[in-house]
């Protein structure tokens, strides 16, 4: 039984952490960089730790590592050495590993809550080429160019310890299908693929996303799969269209329902915040089972989701 199960069999849903990007810049991180915020690893690591824990206080049960837009060519590309390129990708998890540790040795109380862990990060191709690409999915290679690309970085990540990979704003079935296989060959790697949709029928790139999660169910060592920087209007229709096989450890963490323009690479501030206290009970009562936030979430967000599980559902046992 995987990490995922685990809880879920003590607890209704699991709470993972909001958008991590939002809250750098917040510190005042120019993040307008092709390694958007992967280059903080470098410059500030403690600015990283600062984040995961503010997710870890606010709730979260886990935390998603900074390894989103980090890969060894991204990273040669801004200058850096092949060398420096793995060891950059590995922090990623040391950090969040170290922020946990910490978080255990500063809060003793542990009530309603199981241990935190965390999840390792890995964006889809389209992050890489770092043009918007993932919510709009106009790129393409075959399955094994796909493969060779995720490969590198998945070593990386399970060298430094990472139990879980988080895949995720994939825009494609085939880049999907393509992780999917690979994932085959990692016995001990427990992963997830949440996927961007443009609207509550299809991906990003178009495809149905109800083929999409027939195309996963029952992979080997899939701990979940769903929807995340995606508009939070599209969630429950979604949820609503899936037979209850294909909604096993669904996974939503959606953006704030601002919308993203490629073109200037901004959020334009056109809708208020959701309120995600809300909408935590609404999904959880549609079959979500581990429930976040991603870009333009925050703290705030995750402790009203945190406020819902603890005021509204109620939690057998602690862990």
């Amino acid at each position: 039984m995987n990490r995922i199960e685990k809880i879920l069999k003590d607890y209704p849903f699991i709470i993972i952490d909001g958008g991590f990007a939002t809250e750098l810049e917040k510190k005042g991180f120019n993040l307008n960089d092709r390694l958007w915020s992967a280059k903080i690893i470098a410059q500030a690591p403690g600015a990283i730790r600062d984040v995961h824990m503010s997710y870890l206080i606010a709730g979260a049960d886990c935390i998603i590592s900074s390894s989103y837009q980090a890969t060894v060519p991204g990273f040669i590309s801004a200058g850096y050495s092949g060398k420096e390129a793995v060891e950059l990708i590995a922090m990623s998890v040391k950090i969040a590993d170290e922020t946990i540790k910490l978080f255990h040795e500063l809060s003793p109380d542990m009530n309603n809550r199981p241990d935190p862990f965390m999840a390792a990060s890995a964006g889809c191709y389209g992050a890489y080429l770092a043009d918007g690409s993932e919510y709009r999915g106009d790129y393409h290679l075959d399955i094994e160019g796909y493969k060779n690309f995720h490969r590198e970085r998945v070593d990386i990540l399970a060298e430094a310890g990472a139990g879980i990979i988080a895949f995720e704003t994939f825009p494609s079935m085939e880049e999907a299908a393509a992780v999917a296989e690979l994932m085959d060959d990692y016995n001990g790697i427990q992963y997830w693929i949440a996927f961007t949709v443009r609207d509550s029928v299809s991906t990003s790139q178009g495809d149905d996303f109800r083929e999409c999660m027939r195309l996963l169910r029952g992979r080997k060592n899939l701990a979940a799969a769903g929807i995340n920087c995606s508009s939070p209007e599209f969630i429950t229709p979604i949820l609503d269209s899936l037979e209850p096989e294909f909604k096993k450890n669904f996974i939503v963490y959606p953006n704030s329902g601002e919308h993203f323009h490629t073109g200037c690479s901004c959020w334009e501030d056109d809708h208020d915040a959701n309120d995600f206290y809300r909408l935590a009970g609404e999904w959880y009562g549609k079959g979500a089972r581990l429930i976040g936030g991603c870009c333009r979430t925050g703290p705030s967000d995750i402790a009203k989701i945190k406020m819902f599980r603890d005021k509204t559902v109620t939690v057998p046992r602690c862990s």
